[in-house]
């Protein structure tokens, strides 16, 4: 499957609106504890995407069949990767949180690879997925590998969200055959991730017993669930439908990218040239991935 030039403006702008994620996330935690967060940042999308089906007259009745499908996505491409990220986040560096993140691709390979007729395993994706790794690390430095030794329960969560996305994005797939508009996808998602992680939540945090959380935590989070959950998988499921799970997974190589430019433009950062050479490095990665170089038929 290849990526059209709508699909690459979607994933790019993907990337952006959830390369803000790990800043939210660092300021709600400080309030508010791991599975409160996930939960509530779940459960404001599911409401602003509902509201939003419904306005729009998209909404139609989807089957038990269905609503058994999206359970299941839901639990794996949105409760479990959430909740194992924001952990990491508590106990490892960002830096290496996103370089652990950017094994997605390589667990969505290997995924997709064994159960998609269409996403076959190939060793130019493969090579691909390794440039791209490689050069997450040149952007975000050698520096961040310094603690693999250290907090080996944090770098394992950040390893299962990464293979959560990957079995997540190949059992996507199945809506597009069920013909399920894509935005009732990342509706259904939501909505079932959320009444799994709220009796969770109350177990684990009783988040009833907290303080009332400040004014910036409240509008990070509401952030957080409007334009990097809603938004965001509104993106997701439409390039996964069009694109496949190989392609879509490929978001975490250009996150990193994304929050240095945007580090360049509003934060007045210097553009490095290990930042240089990383982006070179991704981006050939993307190309590799992407297949169409080594196509003899014209697309």
């Amino acid at each position: 499957m290849r990526m059209s030039p709508i699909d690459w403006l979607m994933l790019i702008t993907l990337s952006f609106i959830w390369g803000g994620s790990f800043f939210f996330n660092a300021v709600i935690l400080r309030e508010i504890p791991t599975l409160t967060l996930v939960a509530a940042r779940v459960s404001l999308a599911a409401l602003a995407l509902w509201v939003f089906v419904i306005i729009t007259g998209r909404y139609r009745s989807l089957g038990w069949r269905v609503w058994g499908a999206l359970a299941i996505l839901g639990a794996i491409n949105n409760a479990l990767p959430f909740s194992l990220i924001v952990h990491a986040q508590t106990t490892i560096s960002s830096g290496l949180a996103s370089i652990l993140n950017a094994t997605t691709p390589l667990f969505t390979i290997l995924v997709a690879g064994t159960f998609l007729s269409d996403e076959r395993l190939t060793l130019p994706r493969i090579f691909g997925v390794v440039l791209g790794l490689v050069g997450v690390v040149f952007m975000i430095g050698t520096d961040a590998l310094s603690g693999l030794h250290e907090n080996i329960w944090g770098q394992l969560s950040s390893l299962g969200a990464a293979l959560a996305y990957g079995f997540g994005s190949t059992y996507g797939r199945r809506f597009r055959r069920l013909g399920v508009d894509p935005i009732l996808v990342a509706m259904g998602q939501v909505t079932t991730s959320s009444l799994f992680l709220w009796p969770l939540a109350f177990w684990v945090d009783a988040p009833l017993s907290l303080p009332m959380p400040s004014a910036a935590t409240l509008w990070s989070l509401f952030s957080l669930a409007i334009f990097c959950t809603s938004i965001a998988y509104i993106f997701y499921f439409k390039i996964l439908e069009s694109a496949g799970a190989t392609n879509i997974s490929m978001v975490t190589f250009l996150v990193p990218v994304s929050a240095i430019v945007l580090g360049i433009l509003f934060l007045g950062e210097t553009l490095h040239t290990s930042h240089i050479l990383g982006m070179a490095l991704i981006g050939l990665g993307l190309i590799v991935i992407d297949g169409r170089i080594f196509s003899r038929r014209p697309d």
